[in-house]
């Protein structure tokens, strides 16, 4: 009788038990290490501040500025409830913008609408709660898209960055305050 406990296994027998052996290392504070979970978001903020280094890195400069300019505004005028000295730093770090060259009409096929529409901005990042020391207590990675209609004549990529900067706060505060 052959010896049945060295079988070479099956690819499908070895993704499933790596499977559940990677998702019983997903629970619990394995989780927490593995995903660099931290606490919950704090509800209340000292101040805040946007990063666009990663932005100008790439190459925006001055439009980089501007998206930052206008998080900046939005993040004071969404969170601005939300003020406590004693709290930590609200931090936005803006690290992608996409802005569609189909602003109107022809931009992609709707499956199951029958047409076309315009395309879609959007704008990556996360926000970050920094301590009084720097260290980072809670991060909410987070990607904000918002459907264009604009002309294409006059396609506004300024505007339109304040406009998905605009969004992606507005959504944040919907993200982060319950």
């Amino acid at each position: 009788m052959e010896d049945m406990t060295m079988l070479p296994l099956s690819r499908r027998s070895f993704l499933t038990g790596l499977t559940a052996g990677l998702a019983g290392l997903a629970t619990g504070p394995a989780r927490a290490q593995l995903f660099g979970a931290t606490q919950p978001f704090p509800q209340y903020f000292s101040s805040f501040a946007v990063d666009v280094s990663v932005l100008k890195a790439k190459g925006l400069g001055p439009f980089a500025d501007l998206l930052a300019a206008a998080t900046l505004d939005q993040l004071r005028a969404s969170f601005g409830d939300r003020f406590d000295p004693r709290g930590p730093r609200l931090v936005v770090r803006l690290t992608g913008l996409f802005q569609t060259p189909f602003t109107s009409g022809g931009g992609h096929w709707r499956h199951g609408g029958g047409g076309s529409s315009g395309g879609s901005d959007s704008l990556d990042g996360e926000a970050l709660a920094v301590g009084a020391r720097g260290e980072i207590l809670a991060r909410h990675p987070q990607l904000a898209v918002l459907d264009v209609n604009r002309t294409p004549t006059t396609p506004d990529e300024p505007g339109r960055a304040v406009e998905i900067a605009s969004h992606y706060v507005r959504w944040l505060r919907r993200q982060l305050i319950s």
